[in-house]
């Protein structure tokens, strides 16, 4: 037998029900505050990933599904999007645009992962994209949205973490020192942690072995280091979360995994997830435009949504969301009433309705299978009612059955 590969899965229903309702929650949120939806390529140039998520990662070292094409080009499965979609704005001139470009994108993505609960080797985000300015109004306003989309999916109970990774000049002051700091504690800590003191030590912050939290705790805050700029600019993004109502707490040593990052970072995390708690992760990237090559600077901040995350959670606490019950079975009693019945389910369909035709000519096979499809109504239909004009329909909670017209069926369903 065939099956998936390790590390991806089917989505099934009715488990595929809650995942068409969670993203068209999503979009309804994005559309009022006029994000445009942008679909890029799942095969990039792997050098898009290097430059602009850095080749120091463990996305762009460890992870990426990266192949050689025929012309001999080097090509990766997407692990991100944020480098794709800055790649699609400067390609496109879209700054030549008016106004902010505010972009939102649902699709797979891939890396070569522990497949763990939550996280797979295929799978799938949302998110959103704006560029064009370094407000922190804009940052306030886009982790507005993140908490407004997770509201909308039925998600209560999350909390969100804000921090500052400063800018380059800033961070760099914080880099050496945090590196002189991990020197001599580094032999002592995960295999991780010791790499990523000379490639990227901001990364050991994040580190989530236990043993290694000590150290992790005694090491500076990089809010000490923030310059004049960087530190207003946050302070600024903090008031206006406040100014809005929204809840959150300072994590200094909050840092994201990609090099692109500047200033704003935030993440959302719940307790139904366990250790790995990541809802959704973001931040500010200002820089990320000219490591693309750009000329012209491209200041943005943007978050993804684990969507396989986000639905297991949506699926534990709503399971009412899973599947719409069936409206109405009809059971048609020969060759003559199937046709008939076709043309009535077609009607009510039109109307909204969700409407299953039987294909067995029995009628007690028949309402058997509308009672394991767990349909409201059942609708018997023989020639004798064909030539009458009226219909028994049966209530398949109570028992209850009554004569209806043609023109009656759709009432007495949709208040039924």
């Amino acid at each position: 037998m065939i099956k998936s590969v390790k590390g991806t899965r089917d989505i099934l229903p009715p488990s595929s029900g809650v995942w068409n309702k969670v993203e068209a929650a999503a979009r309804r949120v994005f559309e009022t505050y006029n994000y445009q939806e942008i679909r890029t390529p799942i095969l990039e140039e792997t050098r898009l990933f290097a430059r602009g998520v850095g080749e120091e990662t463990d996305i762009v070292s460890k992870e990426m599904y990266t192949f050689e094409d025929r012309d001999g080009s080097s090509l990766t499965l997407r692990p991100e999007a944020t480098a794709s979609v800055m790649r699609a704005y400067i390609e496109h001139r879209l700054d030549q645009q008016p106004g902010l470009q505010k972009l939102y994108y649902i699709g797979p993505m891939f890396r070569r992962e522990r497949p763990q609960k939550g996280r797979y080797r295929q799978f799938f985000q949302i998110g959103a994209e704006a560029i064009g300015s370094d407000s922190p109004m804009i940052d306030a306003e886009v982790i507005e949205m993140v908490t407004a989309v997770l509201d909308a999916a039925g998600v209560s109970g999350y909390t969100l973490l804000i921090n500052s990774v400063g800018c380059p000049a800033c961070r760099a002051k914080f880099v050496a020192e945090l590196r002189e700091r991990l020197r001599d504690v580094a032999p002592k800590m995960c295999s991780d942690c010791r790499r990523r003191v000379e490639t990227n030590p901001l990364r050991v912050l994040d580190c989530k072995v236990p043993e290694d939290q000590p150290v992790v705790d005694s090491l500076p805050s990089i809010l000490d280091y923030l310059d004049d700029a960087c530190r207003a600019h946050f302070e600024s993004v903090r008031q206006y979360l406040t100014d809005r109502g929204i809840a959150f707490e300072v994590r200094p040593r909050l840092v994201r995994g990609l090099d692109y990052y500047t200033r704003t970072t935030f993440e959302i995390v719940h307790g139904a997830l366990g250790a790995q708690n990541s809802v959704l992760g973001g931040g500010r990237y200002d820089g990320l435009a000219e490591a693309l090559e750009s000329k012209v600077p491209a200041p943005g901040i943007g978050f993804s949504i684990g969507e396989d995350r986000l639905v297991m959670m949506v699926e534990e606490a709503h399971p009412e969301w899973q599947s719409r019950p069936l409206d109405l079975f009809i059971a048609p009693l020969g060759d003559d009433a199937k046709r008939h019945c076709g043309i009535v389910a077609r009607e009510l369909r039109g109307g909204g309705l969700m409407v299953e035709v039987s294909t067995d000519h029995k009628l007690k096979r028949a309402l058997e299978v509308a009672n394991k499809l767990g349909a409201r109504f059942a609708l018997i239909v023989g020639e004798n009612e064909i030539t009458a004009g009226s219909y028994q329909l049966k209530n398949m909670t109570t028992g209850d059955q009554r004569q209806v017209t043609r023109a009656q069926i759709a009432e007495m369903v949709s208040t039924g």
